[in-house]
């Protein structure tokens, strides 16, 4: 089997893989901290963590740590899901700020645009 590496952020120094996810908005995680622990999957089933993945919240940040490999694709699918299923999708859009992290944030409606589009009517 292949060992596959992926640098590990600084906060977490260790050879295992971590994705974090950090909502720049005011949102309540502990929500959303619950709703990733009950849909990942490991092994093909869901609840099944164990000590492969490992999912924590340090105040408005998440960290979802693993020693198999996790697609951070997935994260952001199942962070998706959870603002789909509280009706936030419309408002907050998953963002990666880099190769390692996802920011959720305000989708940008400009005063301008509205101004001009009541105008034209």
């Amino acid at each position: 089997m292949a060992s596959w590496t992926r640098p590990a952020l600084a906060l977490f120094p260790s050879s295992e893989n971590t994705r974090v996810l950090f909502p720049s908005v005011s949102l309540c995680s502990v929500p959303q901290e619950t709703f990733l622990k009950e849909r990942i999957k490991v092994n093909g089933k869901t609840g099944n963590l164990g000590n492969i993945v490992q999912v924590g919240r340090m105040k408005n940040k998440i960290n979802v740590t693993s020693e198999k490999q996790f697609s951070k694709r997935y994260l952001k699918y199942l962070t998706k899901k959870y603002l789909k299923k509280n009706n936030l999708r419309d408002w907050l859009r998953v963002v990666a700020s880099d190769k390692e992290t996802y920011e959720l944030r305000y989708f940008q409606i400009s005063q301008d645009d509205e101004e001009e589009s009541e105008a034209d009517e």
